[in-house]
C-alpha cells in the first residue's frame, strides 16, 4: 500500500471497504480511488488482516486495533443493561464524521466493533425512506429515528440488520456492514 509495509489505518480502511463491496461496489470503487489504491492492494490488505486475526499467535482484538489504529481518542465508560464496558473510538479518515468504536469488557474482551457518529458531529435527519441513503447513517441512528426498531441477525460477524416501520406503516429491513448503512429493503413480514 504505497510502499508502506506496516499495516495501519489505510489498510484497516481497505478491510472495511472490502466487506462493504458486497453491498455497494460503486461506492467502494469511488472510495478506493479516493484513497489512491488498487483492487490488488485492497485484497492484500484484507489478506493481511485475516492473517492477523487467524494467526495462532494472534493478539487479542483490542490489542490488534491499538497496534493497527494507534491510541484511541479518550475512552469513556458505558453501561449497557447491567454490564459496564469501555467505549474506545478511532478516527477513520475516509469518513471524517464517523469513528470506529470498540466496546470492550473489563479485561479487554471485545463485545462490539463498528462505525458510529463522531461525538459532536451532526447526523442526518432520518424521516422517510428517501433519507436512508447508503453510507449516510449508522445502526444506532436508524434505530433511534424509527423506534422501536428490532435488531436481527446479520449474515456475517461484521454485518447487522435492523427491522423497523416507516411513518407510512411500511415495514423495512436495513442492512449494515461495520455499522454503516448499506441499503434498505421493504418487507411484508420482518
Amino acid at each position: 500500500m504505497n510502499g508502506d509495509h506496516r499495516f495501519g489505518p489505510l489498510g484497516f480502511q481497505l478491510v472495511l471497504l472490502r466487506r462493504m463491496a458486497d453491498h455497494q461496489p460503486g461506492l467502494v470503487e469511488d472510495a478506493r480511488r479516493e484513497l489512491g489504491v488498487s483492487i490488488g492492494e485492497m485484497r492484500e490488505a484484507n489478506r493481511r488482516w485475516q492473517a492477523m486475526v487467524r494467526s495462532p499467535r494472534a493478539r487479542g482484538a483490542l490489542s490488534r486495533y491499538r497496534s493497527v489504529l494507534g491510541e484511541p481518542e479518550p475512552s469513556s465508560r458505558r453501561r449497557i443493561g447491567d454490564l459496564e464496558c469501555d467505549a474506545l473510538l478511532w478516527r477513520v479518515p475516509l469518513w471524517p464524521d464517523l469513528r470506529f468504536e470498540v466496546l470492550a469488557a473489563p479485561g479487554g474482551a471485545v463485545w462490539n466493533e463498528w462505525l458510529v457518529r463522531a461525538p459532536g458531529a451532526a447526523g442526518p435527519r432520518l424521516r422517510t425512506e428517501d433519507d436512508l441513503r447508503p453510507w449516510s447513517c449508522t445502526v444506532d441512528e436508524v434505530a433511534r429515528a424509527f423506534a422501536p426498531a428490532r435488531p436481527m441477525e446479520g449474515s456475517a460477524p461484521t454485518r447487522q440488520r435492523l427491522a423497523f416501520t416507516l411513518p407510512d406503516g411500511q415495514e423495512c429491513v436495513a442492512e449494515f456492514c461495520w455499522g454503516l448503512l448499506q441499503g434498505v429493503s421493504r418487507s411484508r413480514a420482518c
